[in-house]
């Protein structure tokens, strides 16, 4: 019920380096592994299925039970960048780990923001969201209005932005 998402070390575009004073904080220009576990459905509660996943926010890490062994093994626990849970909300999603990479795009820089995980774990969720309400809003919708926000703001009219989205 968990996805992967992996988020890449922004680098300037045309592979030149940034200006004086546009350097990423050297801990963002990295990949960094963000997972995400979502609730389970009403269906698999209804099948009497339940959670072997536990996640622990503040130290980044995600437990693992077994469920045959009824205790007696200890679960495999493994550390990720950031780790959000399923009561994480999208707003937070994005401003935690996805904002400072859109913020790098407006400065010139390439970022990458991708989802990976089996089917049925929430990726669309994720990314997507849904239009409305507003607070269901996934990542590529934030990111739009992040990016034309951020152009509408800029008081320069000598100055064009060219925006393209490959499919």
């Amino acid at each position: 019920h968990c996805q992967d998402a992996r988020l890449f070390r922004p680098t300037r575009v045309g592979g030149s380096k940034a200006p004086a004073g546009e350097r990423m904080p050297k801990n963002s220009e990295a990949v960094k592994v963000v997972v995400r576990c979502r609730p389970l459905n009403s269906t698999e509660e209804a099948n009497g299925n339940y959670r072997i996943v536990d996640m622990d926010n503040k130290r980044g890490s995600v437990s693992i039970k077994r469920p045959d062994s009824n205790g007696q093994e200890e679960p495999k626990v493994f550390t990720f960048d950031r780790v959000y849970d399923w009561n994480s909300l999208q707003e937070t999603v994005y401003n935690e780990s996805a904002a400072y990479i859109v913020d790098s795009v407006l400065k010139g820089f390439n970022g990458t923001i991708f989802a990976y995980g089996q089917t049925g774990t929430g990726k669309t969720h994720t990314m997507e969201g849904k239009e409305s309400p507003e607070d269901l809003r996934g990542v590529i919708p934030r990111a739009f209005h992040h990016i034309f926000t951020a152009i509408k703001t800029v008081a320069n009219p000598n100055l064009e932005f060219l925006v393209r989205a490959n499919p």
